[in-house]
């Protein structure tokens, strides 16, 4: 029977199924966590104008162009967004079939490093070169391996409804696969990633509801290995003179002190709301090393003040707190152990890389998500954020 407009009263005709198409996209659009997307494009746009700033004037940095790395941070951001959207569309449940071949990949990448083929750069022997201008940090992407791997096991047994909680077997094998890369990785050495990975261990434990004697088991475990490693001579000798230059700030401002120096120097001369944009003297006389990765906050501090760095923070407290929401309202332990791996991760980079341009915490050589310049953190930190969107997306209607 036809309606009076022409298409059948029961299914609206040849126009049902684009209908169905429009809803379903409507669907998707309104399942996204739209505070986490905003807040991630943000603060990458603002990290684009504070490498630029910082940047600008660096000629033995930019080849000559001004915009160098400006024009790079948007495109590493560009990528990143792209990588985003197909971690929405793969999903996190298809990339739980795929861990062990990322698993393997990430492995043997960081395996690379310690080959020929691997680069230093301030320190860390951590780098492929690849051509063209362009380099590779795997580590970064390890840390996506990591959470995905240990939710993968740890969830396992629970999402198939056969146990409430992880067992003991369950946990050694998981803390076993995050060991192996952080072995290699410890061994570049690149201690602030290891810092990260162990704190995103943490994080997946603690979420996966594994008995509490794990967590303060690692935790230990931690602390002696800390101590065995300075014992053993393990750190370099720059790396030392960090924790050394943390412990007294005092200690040669002119040399291992130099760096900490400098940015508190920067942060405090910026005041309520910064000189400015482009106008801050210790950006433009090139005071502060490092400016437009480890301390591009120190730019914030300087030209955009108490005001402009406390809105980098509420940026990315508000990505944590949405994350907080994805991983308890999903109704799977996995996708619960992904999102809570996701938030010990940004929280305690942006938590290292800030702190140590204020002198609470030693010099790490971390980025700071979304903001730092560099293509390998930029990739990593936007998959990751498609993980919690995927998580997101994915669930129940009712969640």
């Amino acid at each position: 029977m036809a309606g009076t407009n022409g298409f059948s009263v029961s299914g609206y005709g040849p126009q049902r199924s684009t209908m169905s198409r429009l809803m379903a996209r409507d669907s998707l659009a309104r399942r996204l966590d739209w505070p986490i997307l905003l807040s991630a494009v943000t603060l990458s746009l603002i990290g684009a104008a504070l490498v630029y700033s910082a940047t600008r004037n660096r000629t033995e940095l930019n080849q000559g162009d001004p915009y160098y790395f400006l024009f790079r941070h948007l495109l590493n951001t560009g990528i990143g967004f792209a990588l985003m959207v197909g971690t929405i569309w793969l999903g996190h449940r298809t990339l739980r079939t795929a861990v062990p071949i990322l698993y393997g990949i990430s492995v043997f990448l960081v395996l690379l490093v310690l080959t020929p083929l691997g680069a230093t750069v301030n320190g860390a022997h951590a780098w492929i070169i690849i051509g063209g201008g362009f380099s590779l940090q795997p580590s970064e992407f390890v840390k996506i391996t990591i959470i995905l791997g240990m939710a993968m096991l740890l969830a396992a047994r629970v999402d198939a409804g056969d146990r409430e909680h992880p067992d003991h077997r369950t946990v050694m094998q998981a803390l076993g696969l995050a060991a192996v890369p952080m072995m290699i990785v410890m061994l570049m050495p690149d201690l602030g990633s290891v810092m990260v990975m162990v704190m995103i261990v943490l994080g997946v434990l603690l979420s996966s509801g594994a008995s509490n004697r794990w967590v303060l088991g690692l935790i230990g475990v931690g602390a002696a290995g800390a101590v065995a490693v300075w014992k053993l001579g393990v750190l370099d000798d720059y790396q030392i003179a960090r924790f050394a230059a943390f412990a007294n700030p005092a200690l040669d401002p002119a040399g291992v002190g130099y760096n900490t120096n400098q940015a508190r120097i920067a942060i405090g001369s910026g005041g309520l709301t910064g000189s400015g944009l482009f106008h801050g003297s210790q950006t433009t006389g090139q005071f502060v090393p490092e400016q437009q990765t480890d301390f591009v906050f120190t730019v914030a501090g300087e030209e955009l003040g108490f005001v402009g760095a406390g809105a980098i923070v509420l940026l990315l407290g508000v990505l944590l707190w949405r994350a907080c929401r994805i991983a308890r309202e999903t109704t799977e332990l996995y996708g619960t152990i992904v999102a809570a791996g996701i938030i010990a991760w940004f929280a305690f980079q942006a938590f290292e890389n800030i702190g140590m341009t204020l002198g609470i915490m030693p010099v790490a050589g971390l980025p700071l998500p979304f903001v730092s310049y560099g293509g390998s953190s930029m990739f990593a930190v936007w998959v990751a954020v498609g993980l919690l969107q995927s998580i997101r997306v994915q669930r129940p209607m009712s969640a």
